[in-house]
């Protein structure tokens, strides 16, 4: 059967609920958009979650009652009665035509017209076991009288030139449209009769001076052509696809020359305003610059599937992935309402968590609850989880809500173990046997609070001993205020090294005070530090010489560079890594600024700038780029002086090995896989250290390899550097940049 209605592209989404069904098989429904419900639950891993937009999508279940009725028709030629088919046939006698037959026509249930015509009077009952039109009550004779004395011929099809000539739409030809429709089959039937006559004209009946070149333009079939029901189906797609129409049927007369074709046409309502509802995170301004539907025209379908395409795509790049339009109605004057539902995050649900509290992972949310879903804020918010470094994993799963295109955001963690003991000894012919004992906790008593306790003692007081302790609470207040307080007295064995990697003394250095650290963030991805330190740094006694000598007695050399330093740091910090562990996409920029002279003994200004990058080239591989720049001015004392050598700056060099008021680092690294949790890198670092001028005079550049491992007491990194003095290993628990 060739006139099968298709399901229009064009219509998409709820456009297709639109057009009542007039015979032709087309989807009939009052304007009401079908109502969804969420109800799968997709699984989102903490490592590949959220790299789609599309992977938090929830997967919904449409439920749709659509009614349709079918058509009442006309007497058409294909139905005449004996007293019209005789005429028929008398006027083509001499050419030898035979007319159409009296094929009997079952007429279907009556439907009201097009939907922007109908009332609610108009609405028919439909058989919901088979979605069938119920059978109408008989009319009475009277009635059925008057049907017959009101039923006519279709309207007579208009001349093509005539057709341009007429401006807008006969809204009596909407009102009228159903009774005179024929049922597609009969359309068919008809046309498989006349396959192989010739065409001996095209019309348009119904077609305006907007839509008539359009559709003639549409066809393919021209006078002189010969007669298919294939392309006459086709080129009834072909007109139905400019999306001007709302319905059309071809219809045929014989003549002694061949066949007239007729495309009967209906066409869209003329548009007289658009209203948009239900958009909250988008503006009017914005959805109305997606919109290039034209008041005053009349409504294209394909040009209102593109707009509503494109609403839903700005939607989804904003990140509102459940959003979508869900109702969309044009009343008989023309006017498109068009209502969003944005789908809505209705709460939360957290799992797996054995010691971290419920708030602690809940309020690093990016979300609130009542909001739009959004897939970007649910991406960060897993990210910021995972970044607390209390869990191996972190996975979500978005389960339907109670309302319809609503989601409560499930997030399921598995924890690893953030509390470390350590106990340690070791022996220095100065200090003798040493012994080390080191408490810490990343999540003490799962409130997302920090703490790190070490003490070392060996021999009296001129040998090594002290302790380190710091705590940090990361939520003071409801705008993210973090604390962290460090305390400080220790005294060690320090080797004193020249640029040239010469030991120039081994003496005991004594590093005592404290420091406290405010921060705020800015925005998402950028804080605010203020820091005040107080240091006192002390020369406790020599220990063995070297090119130096014996500098106990130096006073001069001792005065400027031990003492008390009372400094206030002010840090601006932008990280945007995917990991703060192990990061592969993002990166980290620093500024600071070091102010000392506020009491003390020491009075310099330092100005650091620090940019990380990290770009991911493989599957597992990733780039990672460091560049550091920093000039100080003023009275800096050795140990607040700039210094660089060792394993997290400058390696293949010692630690601290080159020191200046002025300092420059860069590093490349190149980071891949090699079995689980272990990493394997190759890299090339370049740098110095200075005292005047903008460029150094004096730089170094290493080059080697390391190997990173993830352990339950984390992370160690072990690298070897080759330079101009040779290669030399480093190790180090906890990560590189």
């Amino acid at each position: 059967m060739f006139l099968t209605q298709k399901k229009y592209r064009h219509l998409g989404l709820a456009v297709a609920l639109w057009f009542a069904t007039f015979g032709t098989g087309m989807p009939h429904a009052e304007m009401a958009a079908p109502q969804e419900n969420t109800a799968d639950n997709e699984n989102v891993s903490a490592k590949t979650a959220l790299d789609n937009d599309a992977n938090v999508a929830v997967v919904k279940n449409a439920e749709s009652a659509d009614e349709t009725a079918a058509p009442k028709k006309n007497t058409a030629w294909w139905a005449r009665d004996d007293e019209e088919d005789a005429a028929a046939k008398q006027t083509t006698d001499n050419a030898n035509a035979t007319a159409p037959g009296d094929e009997t026509v079952t007429r279907p249930a009556k439907i009201k017209g097009p939907w922007w015509t109908r009332t609610d009077e108009d609405v028919e009952t439909v058989n919901k076991s088979d979605g069938q039109p119920v059978a109408e009550t008989p009319p009475d004779d009277k009635g059925a009288e008057t049907a017959k004395e009101t039923e006519a011929e279709p309207p007579k099809p208009i001349d093509l030139e005539n057709a341009k000539d007429i401006a807008k739409p006969d809204p009596q030809r909407a009102e009228t449209w159903g009774d005179n429709r024929p049922q597609d089959t009969e359309v068919a039937d008809s046309m498989e009769r006349l396959n192989g006559k010739t065409i001996v004209d095209v019309v348009f009946d119904g077609a305006t001076k907007t839509t008539y070149a359009t559709a003639r333009t549409a066809i393919s079939v021209r006078p002189g052509s010969e007669f298919s029901a294939e392309k006459i189906s086709a080129d009834r797609d072909a007109i139905f696809d400019t999306g001007y129409f709302y319905d059309l049927y071809p219809s045929f007369e014989e003549v002694p020359e061949g066949v007239i074709v007729t495309y009967n046409v209906l066409e869209n309502p003329i548009l007289t305003d658009i209203t948009v509802t239900g958009n909250n995170v988008e503006s009017n301004e914005t959805i109305d610059k997606l919109l290039t539907l034209q008041k005053g025209e009349i409504l294209n379908s394909n040009v209102l599937h593109d707009n509503m395409t494109a609403i839903t795509d700005q939607y989804r790049k904003d990140g509102y992935i459940l959003a979508k339009i869900t109702d969309m109605n044009i009343d008989k004057d023309g006017k498109l309402t068009l209502k969003i539902n944005e789908g809505l995050l209705e709460g939360y649900k957290v799992k797996g968590n054995k010691k971290t509290k419920d708030y602690v992972i809940l309020r690093e949310m990016r979300q609130k609850t009542g909001e739009p879903f959004n897939a970007k804020l649910a991406r960060r918010s897993m990210q910021r989880v995972y970044n607390l470094g209390f869990f191996e994993d972190v996975n979500i799963k978005m389960n339907p809500g109670v309302e319809p295109n609503a989601v409560v955001m499930e997030l399921d963690v598995k924890e690893k173990r953030t509390g470390t003991f350590g106990i340690g000894a070791g022996y220095s012919s100065t200090d003798g046997i040493i012994g080390m004992v080191s408490v810490s906790d990343t999540n003490l008593g799962g409130r997302g609070d920090a703490v790190r306790v070490t003490y070392e003692m060996s021999g009296d007081d001129e040998d090594a001993h002290g302790f380190t302790f710091s705590f940090r609470r990361p939520w003071l207040d409801s705008k993210e205020t973090a604390a962290t307080l460090r305390l400080y007295n220790r005294t060690y064995e320090y080797d004193d090294y020249d640029s040239k990697g010469h030991l120039k003394e081994e003496y005991m250095r004594k590093y005592s005070g404290g420091e406290i650290t405010l921060s705020r963030p800015a925005s998402e991805y950028s804080t605010n530090f203020l820091t005040f330190r107080r240091r006192e740094d002390s020369y406790v006694k020599h220990v063995s010489n070297g090119n130096a000598g014996d500098r106990s007695s130096d006073w001069a050399w001792r005065n400027k560079n031990f003492g008390i330093t009372h400094s206030v740091v002010l840090e601006h910090v932008t990280d945007t890594r995917d990991n703060v562990y192990n990061p592969t996409t993002g990166g980290r920029v620093s500024l600071s600024g070091e102010f000392a002279g506020i009491g003390g003994d020491f009075s310099f200004q330092k100005y650091t700038i620090e940019d990380n990058r990290y770009i991911k080239v493989g599957r597992s591989q990733v780039v990672a780029l460091r560049g550091q720049y920093g000039i100080g001015t003023g009275n800096i004392s050795e140990f607040n002086q700039y210094r660089i050598g060792g394993q997290s700056s400058l390696r293949g060099y010692r630690d601290d090995q080159f020191r200046g008021d002025r300092m420059v680092l860069a590093t490349i690294e190149y980071r891949f896989p090699i079995v689980t949790k272990v990493q394997g890198a190759i890299f090339t670092d370049w740098g110095g250290a200075w005292d005047k001028g903008i460029v150094p005079e004096d730089s170094k550049a290493s080059i080697g390899a390391g190997l990173a491992l993830n352990t339950p007491i984390g992370p160690l990194r072990l690298d070897y550097g080759y330079g101009s003095q040779g290669g030399r290993v480093h190790f180090t628990v906890g990560g590189t940049f």
